[in-house]
């Protein structure tokens, strides 16, 4: 029998964008395996020489639908690509495609956005921000429209530190409407030279922009049967569809990765803060959830005055820090190692700013330009200095949000979760209390290795990962002796000198 969740999706038409990214395939996933929708029509950008249907033929070989394609082998052609692009003023969608989604859908699921924090601010406007007025505008024409899922993130008012499931207008310079306007009339290198007037306190064009798209829906989606999900910096896979599942290297994963390596030694990061992290099946589940509830409250949600908001964060009771989250993650650094390694495993933090750059020479900088030397002695191309050189920049841009804390108001999304039935509670799971990080962080580092490493979950593969890191740990112990030799007979030359 199937629950309200799973009945609220049967024989229903879904429009998702975002649909190639990290949550939107994790959405279609547990959508396929656990209801019977219908159809799920997904906008994708055109590439070059490369049919809309052929990227979607090509997840049959992504691991991310394996167990799907185990239980439902012709899952995937319920999968409908609708060419699109975030970028173009009319989203790309054809006039033929435009009125076949007015008259067959009933759920959209808006995801798609650029989640780059350095992204040049004509671009994420266009992607973030006008794309989601856009998206509303098509929404209108939906004659069948039951709910629209706006995915944001947690961090679109992260110019305040306790963070309501409410709108913040107030945060914004300029209203999003005269924002859009205004890059109407002006070149897009014009709109990117005013980018520190126009973000204000923002400390990111993403961020920015996000916090744009919520005023845009405020405004302009009265009437709609719409919700906002706010998730916190979303990580691997915690149990579906596949332990440790990741596919980029945004964020706290490619801290973990570069510290895996052997190549992140340093980094500004506060242990005391605490680390706004969700795995993507809670998101994924929290998705699909709201999306019921919306559809629930049916024509009750027409009488509301803004939409409702669900945030998802770790909660009090149940917090991670910053230093907790490297403290697991060095613990699990010798069950699951990498087998290709440049140094031992290990990351020091700081929260002076002034010594990061003096900390990084000694750390990064000057072992890259002898292993560069290294390789262009063995007649290989150099590169660990240029690696080095986006690292850093990297970690300025990520700076702000590992050294300060947010705390996350989650309502609405624990009366959500109280409302859901026992069944639905279980299959479609969210609740941040019963996460055991430590637990959690071992899985998504083994996720890591075969995922992101490449490397084979094999008894044979571990081994040699785990006897590099017996000889690298070795090296590590005696260079630390060496440099600690050195530094004492420096001290006492300059005591004799001084006697």
């Amino acid at each position: 029998m199937d629950t309200d969740i799973q009945r609220c999706f049967r024989s229903k038409t879904v429009f998702l964008t975002g649909a190639t990214g990290f949550l939107g395939k994790v959405v279609i996933e547990k959508l396929l395996r656990t209801t019977e929708v219908k159809r799920i029509y997904v906008l994708i950008r055109p590439k070059r020489g490369v049919e809309i249907t052929d990227r979607v033929i090509t997840w049959s070989k992504d691991a991310v639908f394996e167990l799907l394609l185990k239980s439902k082998p012709e899952a995937l052609q319920r999968v409908c690509p609708i060419a699109g692009d975030c970028l173009d003023f009319d989203l790309g969608i054809s006039e033929n495609d435009r009125r076949l989604l007015a008259s067959e859908v009933q759920i959209v699921i808006h995801g798609a956005a650029t989640v780059r924090f350095n992204e040049p601010l004509h671009t994420a406007l266009a992607i973030n921000t006008r794309a989601t007025q856009l998206m509303i505008q098509l929404a209108k024409e939906m004659r069948q429209l039951q709910a629209f899922v706006h995915i944001s993130t947690a961090f679109s008012n992260c110019v305040i530190y306790n963070i309501k499931e409410n709108f913040y207008p107030e945060h914004l310079n300029c209203s999003a409407d005269k924002v859009l306007a205004m890059a109407e009339l002006v070149s897009d290198e014009l709109l990117d030279n005013m980018e520190q007037a126009l973000l204000g306190s923002f400390p990111n064009t993403y961020t920015y922009t996000k916090a744009l798209a919520e005023d845009v829906i405020l405004k302009e989606a009265v009437g709609l049967p719409l919700c906002i999900f706010r998730p916190a910096v979303i990580i691997a896979a915690h149990k579906e569809p596949i332990s440790g599942w990741i596919d980029n290297m945004y964020g706290p994963m490619a801290i973990l990765f570069g510290v895996a390596r052997g190549v992140l030694r340093i980094a500004t990061i506060d242990h005391h803060a605490e680390a706004s992290l969700v795995p993507v099946d809670y998101c994924a589940n929290l998705t699909l959830a709201c999306t019921w509830k919306t559809i629930d409250e049916g024509s009750g949600m027409e009488a509301q005055e803004t939409p409702v908001i669900y945030q998802l964060a770790p909660i009090e009771q149940n917090k991670i820090t910053h230093g907790e989250f490297i403290r697991h993650a060095l613990d699990g650094r010798t069950n699951c190692p990498l087998t290709k390694m440049i140094w031992y495993p290990f990351i020091h933090c700081i929260t002076v700013p002034w010594l990061f750059p003096l900390a990084a020479f000694f750390y990064h900088t000057l072992p890259a330009y002898f292993f560069d030397l290294a390789l262009c002695l063995s007649g290989r191309k150099p590169r660990l200095v240029k690696v080095y050189q986006k690292i850093h920049k990297t970690l300025g841009i990520l700076g702000p949000f590992a050294c300060k804390s947010w705390r996350f108001d989650m309502r609405n999304t624990d009366r959500l979760r109280q409302l859901m039935s026992e069944e639905d509670r279980r299959i479609y799971y969210f609740d941040m209390a019963r996460l055991n990080w430590k637990a959690y962080f071992l899985q998504a580092l083994c996720g890591m290795r075969q995922f992101l490493g490449n490397e084979p979950p094999t008894p044979e593969s571990i081994a040699r990962g785990k006897k590099l890191i017996r000889r690298l740990k070795l090296l590590h112990h005696i260079l630390q002796a060496v440099l600690c030799l050195v530094a004492l007979l420096a001290l006492w030359s300059v005591v004799r000198i001084l006697v």
